[in-house]
Order: C-alpha cells, then sequence, then structure tokens
C-alpha cells in the first residue's frame, strides 16, 4: 500500500502536551493521528474522545461506596461476612457447573 508524508504545524506547546497524554495511553503522536484519521472515515466526521482523569475524585468514590452499601441494605446483605460472600459465590459456581 502506498503511504504519503503528511505534514502540518502546531504550536510546541500544543504538541508537547498532546504527545505526553498519549505517551499515557501508550501510543506515539503518529499512531494517534492515524487512528484519528481511520476512525474519522469509518463514522464519516469527527470520530471520538480518549480522555484521562484530570485527577482522582474522591467524592465521586466516597458517593458510589455510599450508593453500594444503601443497595445492600436494600437487598438485605449488608451484614454478610466474608465466609458468607465466598459460600454464595461457591453456590453461584456449582450451579452454574450443573447447567
Amino acid at each position: 500500500m502506498a503511504t504519503s508524508v503528511v505534514q502540518f504545524r502546531v504550536e510546541d506547546d500544543l504538541k508537547l502536551e498532546a504527545t505526553a497524554i498519549y505517551e499515557k495511553l501508550g501510543i506515539d503522536l503518529s499512531t494517534a493521528i492515524r487512528m484519528f484519521l481511520k476512525r474519522s472515515v469509518m463514522e464519516n466526521g469527527i470520530p471520538f474522545s480518549m480522555t484521562l482523569d484530570r485527577e482522582y475524585n474522591s467524592g465521586f468514590a466516597m458517593q458510589a461506596v455510599n450508593e453500594l452499601n444503601m443497595q445492600a441494605k436494600r437487598n438485605g446483605v449488608s451484614d454478610m461476612s466474608l465466609e458468607d460472600i465466598n459460600a454464595e459465590i461457591a453456590a453461584y459456581r456449582k450451579e452454574r457447573k450443573a447447567e
């Protein structure tokens, strides 16, 4: 397959920031641009977003834990011990194997 060289100008700071993000995602700048172009063709438009969390949000995590606790109470399983939980898992696995 024939290939072409594509050149474009971009501010140094933008290139450095984007390169750092892509490295965290495990790809280089050229791969990210190729991915963007291929998906653009597939989607016939701007294709997708790849984002990293800017910072850990402990408030969101605590909200999720509290919600799980409320669900456990509603379902009557909030008092289960680790042994109880493991027994439930073992019983479920045994039931699945029998099917």
